[in-house]
């Protein structure tokens, strides 16, 4: 686990909650050092989802969470250091963009399903007027979306982690479904071809 993530979420009662339930505590000098470095494993992994989730905390002090969705890679690897996404027009809430105005602390939560693999990412994020940057929008989003792009949310790393495998249920899109079957339905085809009566 990189230290980073340690030092942010194994608080004083964190650490506490570990010794009562046996799980691992350490002394931790509380100081983050300089932010972690997206390595070509997490960059990787970043680029082949079709969707995550995103926390961010109210002015009340409530989490809220949202799911973000598109395309494979429609969250950008800026640098080691940097994500960022296009924000379409939705349904006018905005509770995320809200709370960053206040608090620009945020939870990523990124999942690959089939492979039973996890990754979470704690960062700073900040809410670009997507109408004041066009060329953003260009890099940021696909043609066929871009009138419908209202921001550009820039995400700063700190810290990340791997999660294990355990508890993950194995869950599959309709298309890597297909990918699955495909050839047992050629095969289902070519055999259904043989044994088909000859004409005549």
């Amino acid at each position: 686990m990189p230290r980073n993530f340690q030092e942010l979420a194994f608080t004083a009662s964190v650490r506490r909650a570990q010794e009562q339930y046996g799980g691992r505590s350490a002394d931790l000098p509380g100081t983050v050092a300089e932010p972690d470095t997206l390595g070509q494993e997490e960059a990787a992994f970043i680029r082949a989802r079709d969707s995550f989730y995103l926390a961010t905390v109210s002015e009340s002090d409530w989490p809220y969470v949202q799911h973000r969705g598109g395309r494979p890679g429609f969250l950008h690897v800026l640098d080691a250091r940097t994500l960022a996404y296009a924000d379409y027009r939705g349904n006018r809430q905005m509770l995320s963009t809200g709370n960053l105005a206040v608090n620009d602390r945020v939870a990523l939560f990124l999942m690959d399903y089939p492979r039973r693999e996890r990754l979470k990412i704690l960062g700073h994020a900040r809410v670009e007027d997507a109408r004041r940057n066009p060329d953003l929008i260009s890099k940021l989003a696909e043609p066929g979306v871009r009138k419908i792009v209202e921001r550009i949310f820039f995400i700063d790393v700190v810290a990340f982690d791997w999660n294990c495998s355990q508890h993950i249920t194995p869950r599959f899109t309709a298309e890597e479904v297909r990918d699955v079957i495909a050839p047992l339905q050629q095969r289902i085809a070519d055999l259904e071809a043989k044994l088909a009566p000859s004409p005549g």
